[in-house]
């Protein structure tokens, strides 16, 4: 009888994950100390965002990269002044200056950033202040702290925990706030266009498919949803009582989602469900006992699943298939350091030659370390392997807003990593000129006050409402005094001796 293999045959059997040098990585940097459930982190192929640890108000720091991950070294010829010389020296060997500028225009704490898909300098970030803000970083960096916004968008009553970029149209923006509700933006007008109002709670995570055309959320209410975005239809929903989701992602064209979360035994737990149908999950599985949140990362090209936990350092790796068992686990990347977050390089940024499939940036917080972590398909032969580096996803949009706004859905324009990795956008972000005004979604104004919803906020409100009729008594008493004062200016204007003789000589 012939041997045969147990395991399934795999091109990605024996990846492995690699820690780049000391000189590569990012030391000094005060990542923030939030604990809201979010990366912090933000990669494209020229710049790195981290969010920070600042007092009054929230800031993020950006950071010009390479494709081995360190900062751009071509700026050099663009600096004259020999003081930024030397922070972009001592940003070539890996320590970041205290005094490094930042991104620091929100009041309140930054919880989630993201770059454009479509322009490489443009990044969003949300805030506890309640805003969304577009930000267009110069292509040499900051030289200085930016505190003006490109756009600044108003929209949601609470805190937004949440901001995502539609994968195929260029100047759509979702937001999901504390108030429940998800915001579609337009940012060639700068206002919202479409609110999904149809959760009950805390939005934890959301996630598109290929198309953009659905949309996945994760909720505190424990219910997974698959929404239609232009109507804000709900086209299914699974009410998790056994797994407790807190993350969810599409997996490419499989029509399949994944989840992470907590099964009833308070595990970490992982379960594959059908898009069509969410009564019944296609299969869970327990992955251990530990507390830490498990981000899912799914390259799309390669059909590998990535499974991070927060709090701990390792990294495990999955094969994702359309036949049962659907997931082969190929390997797990160990390293002692904990991790806060994790930022994913676009496969665009990737260093093709060495067989990169994936890169994370990890987010060591006691030490103030941003670590890349290259996933590698070991390869003996040097020339491009087009069996691991199909089409994938470019800078080029396949539709305009308005398109999609329409009704219309496309797939992502394709490029090679062979010869298209390296090719520049050529859109030209520009920003809406806009009125203050009500903002009005659906028939409700979203600038108005909303009924609090916790005693704390109904506390606050009810001082803020006492400080401001405080206020307008003593403007009225104050204006009460003016209009006595003018009363009596006027009465001595008419009884001056001036104005009776005026009066006597006008009547002979």
């Amino acid at each position: 009888m012939s041997w045969r293999p147990t395991y399934r045959s795999s091109k990605f059997r024996n990846v492995y994950g690699k820690v780049a040098n000391r000189e590569h990585c990012f030391e000094g940097v005060p990542i923030t100390k939030n604990v809201h459930d979010n990366h912090f982190c933000a990669v494209n192929s020229k710049f790195l965002a981290i969010v920070t640890e600042s007092a009054g108000g929230g800031s993020f720091v950006v950071i010009p990269v390479t494709q081995d991950g360190r900062p751009q070294g071509h700026f050099m010829a663009w600096i004259s002044d020999s003081t930024e010389k030397e922070t972009v020296k001592k940003l070539l060997s890996g320590r970041i200056d205290p005094h490094h500028p930042k991104v620091c225009g929100h009041q309140g704490n930054v919880l989630d950033i993201k770059w454009n898909p479509f322009h490489e300098n443009i990044i969003a970030s949300c805030s506890e202040d309640s805003s969304v803000r577009i930000w267009e970083i110069p292509d040499s960096g900051l030289r200085r702290n930016m505190t003006e916004a490109v756009l600044e968008l108003y929209g949601h009553s609470r805190r937004v925990g949440l901001i995502e970029w539609h994968p195929t149209s260029n100047g759509i923006l979702f937001s999901a706030g504390y108030d429940y509700k998800i915001l579609i933006w337009n940012l060639e007008i700068g206002e919202p266009v479409k609110m999904i109002d149809c959760h009950t709670d805390v939005i934890l995570c959301m996630s598109f498919n290929t198309e953009g055309s659905l949309l996945t959320t994760s909720c505190k209410d424990k219910k997974l949803r698959v929404i239609e975005p232009r109507s804000g239809n709900v086209l299914q929903e699974a009410n998790c009582k056994n797994h407790k989701v807190n993350r969810v992602v599409f997996l490419g064209n499989m029509k399949r989602l994944l989840t992470t979360g907590v099964s009833r035994w308070n595990t970490r737990q992982i379960a594959l469900w059908d898009q069509e149908d969410l009564s019944i999950p296609l299969i869970e599985e327990e992955i251990d006992g530990l507390s830490g949140l498990l981000f899912p990362f799914y390259d799309a090209d390669t059909h590998m699943l990535y499974l991070a936990g927060k709090g701990d350092g390792n990294i495990r790796y999955y094969e994702v298939t359309t036949e049962k068992p659907y997931l082969q686990y190929l390997m797990e990347f160990r390293s002692p350091t904990p991790q806060k977050g994790l930022g994913v390089m676009p496969k665009l940024g990737l260093d093709v030659g060495a067989c990169e499939v994936f890169r994370f940036y990890k987010l060591v917080t006691l030490k103030g370390l941003i670590e890349p972590i290259s996933m590698i398909v070991p390869r003996r032969s040097e020339t491009y392997q087009e069996d691991i580096y199909p089409m994938t996803p470019g800078t080029e949009p396949a539709l305009s807003a308005d398109e999609w706004l329409s009704g219309t859905d496309r797939g992502p324009v394709l490029t090679s990593l062979k010869e298209g990795y390296s090719r520049p956008s050529k859109l030209v972000f520009k920003a809406p000129v806009k009125e203050k005004k009500s903002v009005v979604v659906n028939g409700i104004d979203l600038l108005e006050n909303v009924p609090p919803r916790t005693e704390n906020e109904l506390l606050r409100m009810f001082f803020r409402q006492q400080d401001e009729l405080r206020r307008l008594k003593d403007e009225l008493a104050q204006k009460d005094v003016r209009i006595r004062q003018l009363e009596l200016e006027l009465n001595n204007l008419r009884n001056s001796p001036s104005n009776s003789n005026s009066n006597s000589a006008g009547s002979l």
